[in-house]
């Protein structure tokens, strides 16, 4: 009966690698293609964000700027590898400096800040 639990839960660990690993490839997959269509490169950082997972900022070599959310850690920290970026410890300095905003960031952020446009 043990033996049989056993099977089990290897078989179980096993389709979770798996799922790990292709989530893993979707989203270097997406990094790859951020950093081509701004520039044909790109940094990133990666911060845990809670119980949701874990987030990857990105900065397009052009300024532009985007995200993804990975569901943990080690596939965040996976995903960045396997694109090839270079990743920061944290988002300041020199990263936050690449960053561009547009028109549309300074407009949510007065809209939230100071009673701006409607977020709607």
């Amino acid at each position: 009966m043990a033996e049989t639990e056993e099977a089990v839960t290897q078989a179980a660990d096993r389709r979770a690698a798996a799922r790990a690993e292709r989530r893993a490839a979707r989203l270097a997959k997406q990094i790859t293609a951020f950093a081509r269509s701004h520039g044909g490169g790109a940094e990133g950082q990666i911060a845990y964000i809670g119980e949701v997972g874990t987030r990857i900022v990105l900065v397009g070599e052009n300024g532009e700027w985007g995200d993804l959310v990975a569901p943990t850690y080690d596939i965040a920290r996976s995903a960045v590898e396997r694109s090839g970026i270079t990743v920061h410890e944290t988002f300041d300095g020199d990263l936050a400096a690449k960053v561009r905003t547009g028109r549309y960031e300074w407009s949510r952020m007065a809209g939230i800040q100071i009673g701006g446009p409607a977020n709607t």
